[in-house]
């Protein structure tokens, strides 16, 4: 192997929430269709070199009983007029029949869900990760892979948040100190130098 990035055979490249109503989440500072684009980006090299493509996409019953509820000091919206597929992947993921696609509920893709089970199954110990939204999808995501003893690569630039303050928050303050932080490029070069 050229590259000490991650050993390929063992990476999960999960993206998370790329899903229909992603196109119509507030994202900065790069575009939904921007880190739609990058993540897309990354798959075949991913799968080329022998890594397991994983999507993780919220979704809840049709009245959303399944849905979190604390007591909060900012109510998270309910959506009873959801637009239509709104928690089917977008087409650009290119998903393939043995790619496991997670189910989560919460900022948490570990949380409620089978993905720890997923990635160890297949003797996962690194996870590239990207999706929005930085600060809540993908941090949430990538505290609990830490906690889970993996090894965290964020995609900086294939993220994004609801304001660019918030991406970057995470990216200077809790990523560093969780895992990695790495480019689209950097991503590519390290799976295509396996493959």
């Amino acid at each position: 192997m050229t590259d000490t990035l991650f050993d390929a055979k063992t990476t999960a490249l999960v993206s998370i929430d790329m899903q229909t109503s992603v196109a119509h989440h507030a994202a900065a500072p790069h575009s939904a269709t921007e880190v739609v684009a990058r993540i897309a980006s990354m798959i075949e090299p991913a799968r080329a070199a022998g890594a397991l493509p994983v999507f993780v996409r919220t979704t809840f019953l049709p009245d959303e009983s399944d849905n979190l509820g604390p007591n909060l000091d900012v109510k998270r919206p309910r959506y009873p007029h959801r637009i239509e597929n709104w928690d089917q992947l977008v087409p650009e993921m290119d998903r393939r029949i043995n790619e496991p696609v997670v189910n989560k509920k919460s900022f948490n893709a570990f949380y409620g869900s089978d993905l720890d089970l997923q990635l160890r199954r297949r003797g996962i110990k690194t996870i590239v990760l990207a999706g929005i939204s930085t600060n809540f999808g993908v941090e949430g995501t990538g505290r609990n892979a830490y906690d889970h003893g993996y090894d965290v690569i964020f995609v900086r630039d294939a993220m994004a948040a609801g304001t660019a303050e918030a991406h970057e928050a995470s990216l200077k303050y809790v990523f560093p100190y969780i895992g990695r932080v790495r480019s689209t490029d950097e991503i590519i070069a390290a799976f295509k130098a396996q493959a």
